[in-house]
């Protein structure tokens, strides 16, 4: 039982959790991150890998298991790397996720918010509107896996269901697989990706050869009984169509608070969890305060999903993307909700804009920032006197570059760290996304 060997199993008792909600040990002057375990737990384990002064370890066995822990709804959880937090309640979920906020603005940004925001929660369950789903032809089991692959491993999840999928999608899985296994091209299938607008529900088939005849007949077939469309994908994004229509209908979202309609295309970027989203705009709206005087700048601004209802408001809104698709989308929805009069999308690569582009588009007295994961460290060098304006609204889905680039407002740009807090767009993960509130500091 004590042997260090990767073949053999140890005991040892938790003393914390990560932000990434995994176990943490010390054994043999070794940090060892163990999957499926909570803080005070005895657990019996395995090494997975090793590094240096680290391990990385799997839970074979709870021994002493904490008050904390439930029963995980998943039948698949420990062996699918999608959920890794189904063992916490959803209480502690959200706990653990605003100290992993706070702990990471502290000690890696040196800063902290005036006043914490309420968390942002909404449905645990089956809200996820939009996924990218593996799909794998096993000869030697003669069936087709359908699913996300499984923990710190590229094997595919051997699954009949998912519950954070809506439920029409996780019910179909299973009849996909058997759907799938009857192709020709079986195996020159390797993902499909879904999307829904909660009326319309599209499942874009990569292929890597041509379907045959008998193929597009079954291929019909399931999608009539099931009140599904099938998209297919042969090649980049551009070759994206129905698989059963000569027109390209997208999908469109609706922001009934704002009487708003979104066109996307499946494949394209759009929020994947609309119950949070609407909320998360009303907050926004709410920090933004936006009116008719104001000039705002909407940064990494997708296809307008918080650039729009700004726009309602009057205020005149430049929305900057780096994807000339996502620019157009967004344009053509500026147009198609009658809002291009004060709201107009430009294409600019964020990461690589320098002062003068910036200088160039105007004094905005207002910015909402939305980047990717590396945060917006760049754009941020670049606020002086010129450029700075009165408030930023910073959204992050990463709360180490959120601390990052919260330390260069606050210490370097003086900002004042008004207000932050997360917002559980991902329950049962342990993704992590915020809104925070900064002011110049005159």
């Amino acid at each position: 039982m004590k042997s260090r060997s990767n073949s053999m199993t140890e005991l040892a008792i938790i003393s914390s959790v990560n932000h990434e909600g995994k176990g943490i040990a010390y054994k043999d002057d070794k940090t060892i991150f163990i999957d499926n375990a909570l803080l005070n737990e005895e657990v019996e384990y395995k090494i997975i890998k090793k590094k240096k002064n680290l391990a990385f370890a799997k839970s074979l066995n709870i021994v002493k298991p904490s008050s904390q822990r439930i029963k995980a709804k998943c039948n698949v959880y420990g062996i699918c790397g999608g959920c890794s937090m189904q063992h916490f309640d959803e209480g502690v979920q959200l706990a653990y996720k605003q100290r992993a906020f706070e702990e990471t603005l502290k000690h890696v940004g040196n800063v902290f918010p005036e006043s914490i925001l309420s968390p942002i929660s909404g449905p645990l369950w089956h809200y996820r509107h939009k996924a990218r789903l593996r799909v794998k032809f096993v000869e030697k089991k003669q069936k087709v896996l359908i699913g996300f692959n499984e923990k710190m491993s590229h094997f595919l999840t051997n699954m009949n269901a998912c519950s954070i999928l809506p439920k029409k999608i996780s019910d179909l899985i299973e009849p996909l697989q058997n759907l799938f296994f009857k192709l020709s091209i079986r195996d020159k299938i390797p993902q499909i990706e879904y999307a829904s607008n909660q009326i319309r529900h599209v499942l874009v088939i990569r292929i890597l050869e041509s379907l045959t005849e008998n193929d597009k007949s079954v291929l019909k077939y399931f999608q009539d009984l099931n009140e599904i469309e099938f998209w297919i994908q042969t090649k980049g994004y551009d070759t994206v169509r129905p698989l059963f229509s000569k027109t390209i209908n997208k999908l469109v979202y609706k922001n009934k608070e704002f009487n708003l309609n979104f066109s996307f295309n499946p494949t394209g970027f759009t929020q994947i969890n609309p119950f949070i989203n609407q909320i998360l705009i009303r907050k926004v709206m709410a920090l933004l305060n936006p009116s008719k005087n104001d000039l705002i700048f909407d940064l990494f601004s997708g296809v307008g999903n918080f650039a729009l209802p700004i726009a309602t408001s009057g205020a005149k809104v430049l929305a900057i993307e780096g994807d000339e698709m996502l620019v157009n989308s967004g344009n053509k929805n500026a147009i198609e909700n009658n809002l291009n009069k004060n709201l107009n999308f430009k294409k600019i690569d964020l990461f690589d804009i320098n002062r003068q582009e910036l200088v160039k588009l105007g004094q905005a007295n207002k910015w909402l920032i939305d980047p990717p994961r590396v945060g917006a460290k760049d754009l941020i060098n670049l606020l002086d006197d010129e450029t700075k304006p009165e408030l930023i609204i910073y959204i992050s889905c990463n709360p180490a570059s959120l601390a990052r680039d919260s330390n260069i407002l606050v210490n370097e740009k003086n900002y004042i760290f008004r207000k932050g807090g997360i917002v559980n767009m991902f329950p049962h993960t342990s993704h992590i996304e915020s809104i925070t509130l900064f002011e110049r500091n005159e």
